[in-house]
């Protein structure tokens, strides 16, 4: 069951702490009875009323994108760039879960699940996160140990990494590798990859634990499987390492 407060802001009556508001001063009822209680608990199929008018809660519902290059990954953009929001047909309020730079693609769940959202991108749960990434230069062995101890950024060392050398092409003097990482901090791989000394020309990220894109274009999207969104939950629950 979900908290009061909780429910009218997912159902786009207002804020969650207006709806605190609106609670103190007995103008929400649920099957009849004003509540005034801050935390109350809403069982699934209750009538909840706000100022005398019905609300309607929303479905949770769960989609996989295979995000293009030059998409933001938000609800809008001041700039008027395309969301990846738009390029999913729902009438629900969906939002990204995590991001992707502007011109990196893959696999981006988006939701208007907000306690599954943040069992996937808070700190304390550790999913792999699987990327393919290429870089200008050859990539040298003692920075792959770096990358596989812990890499020191301003805001912290990164969780060791797994990395793959997938080709060397010493005539473009280019490196292609496969790096798993378990965290999701701003703009990571590349301010790893800079910190070593070396430029990210390509990013696409290949998985979220088990998900994938596999089968989808880019800017094609599809539901996820009810399992799909339990083994989600099951893998943060247990807080995999890589």
């Amino acid at each position: 069951m979900d908290r009061l407060q909780k429910v009218i802001a997912q159902a786009g009556v207002t804020s969650r702490r207006k709806a605190e508001e609106y609670i103190t001063q007995g103008r929400v009822s649920v099957d009849g009875v004003v509540i005034t209680e801050q935390g109350f608990k809403v069982r699934k199929g209750a009538v909840i009323m706000v100022d005398g008018k019905s609300i309607i809660r929303e479905n949770k519902v769960y989609y996989v994108i295979n995000k293009p290059r030059k998409i933001i990954c938000s609800l809008n953009d001041e700039k008027d760039r395309q969301t990846v929001v738009s390029l999913v047909e729902t009438p629900y309020r969906i939002f990204p879960v995590g991001r992707l730079d502007y011109d990196t693609t893959g696999c981006l769940i988006l939701t208007n699940d907000g306690d599954f959202a943040n069992s996937l991108i808070h700190p304390r749960y550790h999913i792999p996160k699987k990327y393919e990434v290429k870089i200008k230069g050859i990539l040298a062995t003692k920075d792959i140990k770096a990358l596989e101890a812990g890499i020191k950024l301003d805001d912290g060392v990164t969780i060791p990494a797994k990395v793959w050398v997938t080709n060397k092409d010493f005539d473009k003097q280019m490196t292609d590798f496969e790096l798993t990482i378990v965290e999701g901090r701003n703009r990571q791989i590349k301010r790893m990859m800079e910190s070593l000394g070396y430029q990210v020309r390509k990013l696409h990220r290949v998985s979220i634990g088990f998900l994938t894109v596999e089968g989808l274009g880019q800017g094609d999207y599809r539901i996820l499987k009810p399992f799909e969104v339990k083994k989600l939950r099951q893998l943060s629950d247990e807080g995999t390492l890589i």
